[in-house]
């Protein structure tokens, strides 16, 4: 066993030993001669509530460790978290792959452990890893607990849409809304829901790089402490044995994932996330793959915000695992996980307990729940929808487009009273793309007019180029390719325009020949509201980030570059 750890501290040269006094510190000699240095990555921040507790978890890590005879090194990166950071935390998610990628190939570390669980933590840490190809392995931070108001589940983030709607409507005093806050935030841990937290733990498991049944332990749960132990016992092994991403994680592994993504109802950002990671890899994953495969898989999983229950009562209810055996033969039976062993393997002891939450294959909540993917005259590259949080008699759909040009645009007309707008409009909101915003912002979702809301509707139609929620629903259609700000003909609609959905026949169109649209011009109000950062991040974001098809990443950063870094000298 070669460690990459030697470079830095093998020797008895002058870099050697200035390496090995300043880690020293009180640590016996042999702790740099021949023991595997594994990193914790960890995302832990007061700033990123859903994972302030992961130095509890930490703790546990580096005792499986030491356990294993490896020398654990608790390593801070940068953390997202989804409530607090503005403009939106997917701007700075490629910032926080990179710089993770950055310092672990800097460090002299030969393992490490990633330790996630806010929405962008995990995509960032998968992505980083991939691309320096270290021994890697996930501990996801876990939900929180159920929590109740008025004697019902109040889902995280679901309840929040769900309630001001209420709000606006009428329906629910404002001291009501507010007694909620308190009600819904119950213990430590990400989203409670089937959002972009919970969703990534989980398809992060399908996808092999979590131990399997350890992804949606709640936080709050002894035995995530007990994974957690384990894991860091194994991240050890793993650099033994020289288990890096590149050598297990395949086409098949994302095949998993996707079937996965389907089966439990996840969150549309998935799709941006899973693409980001297999370019890290040079894996060939497209949207049509999210299509092409989990189009006709089962959704098994009655969860907010496509369904009833919470996290907790999953992981009570049997877990990813008894999902997965449900739709086994839809799996890639050759796709490894972390442990090396294939997936399936870990299938056939899973078992249902509570089939209110968890579906049997002969009687799912929807017989084809998957991301659909939607082409046509709007959406040249593609644009998604998420058929299981949609109201199925909006699927197909025909109506006269009700055009807001920016967010602020959106906001600013949304309540007014003389709206031109009924329950058949299509709203459509732009410049939210990566570029546009920059960052691609969760607004696809678009609060429904105060007029409607009053009237009793409850959902329409709205396409925008951003994102939404996973802990949103509705009949969204979303990542819109190309987004209006990089020149995609939803720059070109006006109000008024009619506008046809027709999520089976996978179209999405505007009633224009091909002629008018290129004779249009797009209007000054958008352009205007495009982002043009000056200087920084946001500035090199805007110049290099690529469209929501591809997954959103930096074009630079796609790809590869490995563990290797230069020597230096003192």
């Amino acid at each position: 066993m070669e460690l990459r750890s030697n470079q830095w501290y093998a020797g008895e040269d002058r870099n050697a030993y200035i390496h090995r006094a300043w880690m020293r510190r009180g640590v016996p000699d042999d702790a740099f001669r021949g023991r595997p240095q594994i990193a914790i990555a960890n995302t832990a921040s007061d700033l990123t509530p859903c994972n302030a507790h992961l130095t509890g978890v930490a703790q546990f890590v580096k005792n499986g460790i030491l356990e294993a005879g490896g020398v654990p090194q608790e390593l801070p990166v940068v953390s997202l978290g989804e409530t607090n950071v503005r403009p939106t935390a997917m701007l700075w998610r490629n910032m926080a792959a990179m710089s993770t990628e950055e310092m672990l190939r800097a460090n002299p570390i030969d393992g490490v452990v990633l330790l996630g669980g806010c929405d962008k933590t995990i995509p960032s840490l998968l992505m980083a890893a991939a691309s320096v190809d270290i021994p890697a392995v996930v501990i996801p931070g876990g939900p929180m607990l159920n929590g109740t108001f008025r004697g019902a589940p109040l889902g995280c983030g679901t309840g929040v849409w769900k309630l001001s709607e209420e709000v606006r409507a009428g329906k629910l005093s404002q001291d009501d809304f507010t007694r909620s806050e308190s009600a819904m935030i119950r213990s430590a841990g990400h989203c409670n829901t089937m959002g972009t937290a919970s969703t990534m733990a989980l398809v992060a498991e399908a996808l092999g790089t979590i131990v399997p049944g350890i992804a949606g332990t709640p936080a709050a749960d002894a035995r995530l402490s007990e994974a957690a132990q384990l894991t860091g016992r194994l991240a050890v092994d793993l650099v033994k044995d020289g288990r890096t991403p590149s050598t297990f994680l395949t086409k098949g592994s994302f095949h998993n994932a996707i079937v996965a993504l389907a089966a439990i109802g996840g969150s549309t950002n998935a799709v941006v996330h899973l693409l980001a990671i297999a370019g890290r890899l040079g894996i060939d994953l497209t949207v049509e793959d999210f299509d092409r495969i989990g189009a006709r898989v089962p959704l098994l999983v009655d969860l907010q915000p496509a369904g009833r229950h919470l996290m907790e009562d999953l992981f009570r209810a049997g877990g990813l695992l008894a999902v997965l055996r449900e739709v086994k033969d839809l799996l890639d039976p050759e796709a490894l996980t972390i442990t090396g062993r294939p997936l399936v393997d870990y299938l056939d002891a899973a078992e249902i307990f509570d089939r209110e939450v968890i579906s049997v294959r002969e009687s799912p909540l929807q017989a084809d729940a998957g991301i659909a993917l939607l082409r046509g005259n709007l959406a040249p590259d593609g644009a998604i929808i998420k058929p299981a949080a949609a109201t199925p008699d909006l699927l197909q759909h025909r109506g006269r487009a009700l055009v807001f040009d920016s967010i602020e645009d959106f906001h600013e007309r949304i309540d007014d009273p003389e709206l031109d707008v009924d329950a058949d409009s299509v709203m459509i909101l732009r410049g939210c793309g990566p570029k546009g915003y920059p960052g691609m912002p969760e607004v696809s979702n678009m609060p429904l007019p105060t007029k409607l809301l009053e009237q009793g509707v409850r959902d329409m139609v709205r396409i925008c180029d951003g994102r939404m929620s996973g802990t949103a629903y509705g009949t969204v259609v979303l990542h819109v390719a190309p987004e209006a700000a990089a020149g995609g003909p939803l720059a070109l609609v006006r109000t008024g325009d009619w506008i046809v959905l027709d999520v089976a026949g996978r179209r999405l169109d505007v009633e224009l020949s091909a002629e008018e649209l290129a004779a249009r011009e797009p209007s000054a109000a958008m352009t205007e509201a495009f982002a043009n950062p000056q200087r920084g991040w946001e500035r090199l974001y805007v110049d290099h980030v690529q469209q929501a098809d591809t997954g959103a990443d930096l074009d630079f950063l796609v790809g590869a570059s490995g563990s290797e870094v230069p020597r230096e000298s003192h």
